[in-house]
């Protein structure tokens, strides 16, 4: 996938993650958590969290897709973020990008 295409698919995400927000009310000191899942991961995230925004993309993706993001919202990355290659998306069967609020559990 190009730069490009990335950038575009960051830019929609990034929307849908304002239009949420916005739609579920979060205050100026709730933020979204974001990282990579794979499907039990991103199960599990979504029966502990609500809202939830999901995007499945390939493996090449994810890593820039992560990144893009993250750098939008003023976010320092994880160190285990900075050390995940395609390699390791693929052995941990990674195939989502997904945020969530952890202030906003389901209980």
């Amino acid at each position: 996938m190009s730069e490009q295409t990335v950038a575009f698919q960051a830019k929609i995400y990034l929307f849908d993650l304002e239009n949420c927000a916005r739609e579920f009310g979060f205050k100026a000191d709730e933020h979204w958590e974001v990282c990579l899942a794979s499907e039990a991961e991103k199960k599990e995230l979504e029966r502990k969290y609500f809202p939830t925004l999901a995007a499945k993309l390939p493996a090449e993706m994810l890593i820039t897709m992560l990144g893009s993001i993250k750098k939008s919202l003023k976010q320092q990355p994880a160190e285990s973020d900075k050390n995940t290659t395609i390699r390791d998306i693929r052995q941990q069967e990674l195939k989502f990008v997904i945020a969530y609020n952890a202030k906003r559990s389901r209980n």
